[in-house]
C-alpha cells in the first residue's frame, strides 16, 4: 500500500501540480497547457517521462475529457444533460468510482476489487488530495483519474462562475 499526495499550487499560471509521497518527495509532475487548444494536462513521472495525458474535447455539445495512460485511452469523463445539478459519467474498462467523487471522497475499483481510496484533505493551502493506492500496478491510472476529476471540477467551476457574471 502506498500513499501519495496531490497538491495544487494556488497561484500557478500554467496550472501545475506536484504529486509527492509521504516523505514529501516528488513522484509525479502535472503540467497544464495554458494557451493550447484543446486544453491538456500531461503527467510526468519522477524521471520526467510522460505517463498520462488528460485532454478536453473542444467540439462537443457537452464537456468531455479523455484520459490516456501510457499512450492508451483508458477513461472518458462526460457531462450529462441535466437542468439543475451537474452530473458526469465515467466510462472506462472495468473501472468503477464509488462514493462522492465531486467532493473528492471516493474509492476506485476494478471489477469490484478496491484498488485505491481518495480523500480531500481539509484546512490546507490549495486543494490537497490523499491517494491511498492498494494495488500499485494501477498507480499511474489512479493518479491520472484523480487529476482528470480535478480538471472536470475546475472546468465546471469556471463555467458556472462565467455564467453567473
Amino acid at each position: 500500500m502506498k500513499k501519495l499526495y496531490i497538491k495544487q499550487k494556488v497561484f500557478s499560471i500554467g496550472e501545475k501540480f506536484t504529486v509527492t509521497d509521504e516523505n514529501q518527495q516528488p513522484r509525479y509532475f502535472v503540467e497544464g497547457s495554458f494557451f493550447k487548444i484543446p486544453k491538456e494536462f500531461r503527467i510526468l513521472d519522477e524521471n520526467h517521462r510522460e505517463v498520462g495525458v488528460i485532454t478536453k474535447k473542444i467540439f462537443s455539445l457537452l464537456p468531455k475529457f479523455f484520459v490516456e495512460v501510457d499512450g492508451e485511452e483508458m477513461i472518458t469523463i462526460t457531462k450529462e444533460f441535466t437542468f439543475f445539478k451537474p452530473k458526469y459519467s465515467i466510462d472506462s474498462h472495468g473501472i468503477d468510482v464509488d462514493g462522492n467523487w465531486w467532493d473528492m471522497d471516493f474509492d476506485v475499483r476494478v471489477h469490484g476489487k478496491k484498488i485505491a481510496d481518495i480523500n480531500k484533505k481539509w484546512f490546507t493551502w490549495g486543494d490537497t488530495y490523499e491517494v491511498t493506492i492498494v494495488d500499485e500496478s494501477f498507480e499511474q491510472l489512479i493518479i491520472s483519474l484523480v487529476i482528470a476529476i480535478d480538471c472536470v471540477k475546475a472546468d465546471e467551476s469556471a463555467a458556472s462562475s462565467a455564467s453567473s457574471s
